[in-house]
């Protein structure tokens, strides 16, 4: 069964972006493997809250990025 896991901080996509990101990513797998790998595609889209992740011993924001801050 393909698998994708993307994690972007909290905030920063829309729901329309989400969704595109989820066609895309199965569109790729289609691609590659066939459509028979599409109804066993999961693709899963995951935000991560300000500062709740890093990278080189460094906590990444928003800020931090140069990101503006996330929508409400």
């Amino acid at each position: 069964m393909p698998f994708a896991n993307y994690k972007f901080p909290e905030g920063i996509l829309d729901h329309a972006r989400k969704e595109e990101i989820i066609h895309r990513t199965t569109a790729m797998f289609v691609e590659y493997f066939g459509e028979e790998v599409r109804p066993y595609t999961v693709v899963l889209v995951e935000e991560v809250a300000d500062g709740g992740w890093g990278r080189a011993d460094e906590t990444l924001t928003l800020e931090k990025m140069g990101l503006p801050p996330k929508r409400t």
